[in-house]
């Protein structure tokens, strides 16, 4: 088995993941595999922006899945997959998409499995906790979970046992990655997507709309790290 240390990073192109898998590259020593997904979000801009990110982080590989066939099957559970309901601008339920994460991991460690991998990267931060998916708890318990789907191949060498990775794990708030990623990165974060809708025009640019609970928590995590927020909103 290779001594190599395998990173799966899910990264949705927002500003948490880019952080998480930045910090985990240039501080834990990690080669890193980029994974998004396309579930049926209506924020598609994201993913554009994950691959350009990808890039810019020299992934050894990126993946973006299609399970955007789950946005039939959350029907009116959410509204960041249905595009009839409104986007608050502070936390609601409505916001949570069912076991997001799950499915997430769950098909990040099948890669990680596959290729030797021995962690999965998630960008969830402690002010992430009012989201079930997000919690140390669930992490741990999926953790368990999907090690004991392959435990025999785990105990016989032939795959290495994964571990599953988020600032929330080691206390970071989100101002705090936020801080870690733009010393790392610089002005590159600014590329990040972090607005829930698929953004607004804004004379010949699309720009994140500066509105949803998303945006209004990016503006607060650069003001309380002390940087300048350079993003251009819809509204300020």
């Amino acid at each position: 088995m290779k001594d190599e240390k395998i990173a799966i990073c899910i990264m949705s192109g927002g500003l948490d993941s880019l952080c998480a898998t930045a910090y985990v590259k240039n501080y834990k020593k990690y080669t890193i595999k980029i994974i998004s997904f396309s579930y049926g979000q209506r924020a598609k801009r994201e993913i554009i922006q994950s691959k350009k990110l990808a890039k810019a982080l020299n992934s050894e590989e990126y993946r973006t899945v299609d399970i955007s066939f789950m946005k039939e099957l959350y029907g009116n559970s959410n509204v960041l997959t249905n595009s009839k309901f409104s986007i608050p601008s502070k936390f609601d339920h409505s916001i949570v998409v069912p076991i997001r994460n799950a499915v997430f991991i769950t098909i990040a460690t099948a890669w990680a499995f596959s290729v030797n991998a021995d962690l999965i990267v998630l960008g969830a931060h402690t002010g992430d906790f009012h989201y079930p998916d997000c919690r140390p708890k669930f992490i741990q318990s999926i953790t368990n979970a999907l090690n004991t789907g392959e435990e025999d191949k785990i105990k016989n060498g032939s795959k290495r046992k994964i571990s599953i990775w988020s600032p929330s794990l080691e206390g970071i708030t989100k101002y705090e990655l936020l801080k870690l990623g733009h010393k790392l990165l610089g002005d590159t974060i600014f590329e990040s997507w972090s607005c829930y809708t698929n953004g607004k025009r804004m004379h010949k640019d699309i720009v994140q709309c500066g509105e949803c609970e998303s945006c209004i928590n990016r503006k607060m995590a650069f003001s309380k790290a002390g940087i300048e927020d350079k993003t251009i909103y819809a509204k300020n």
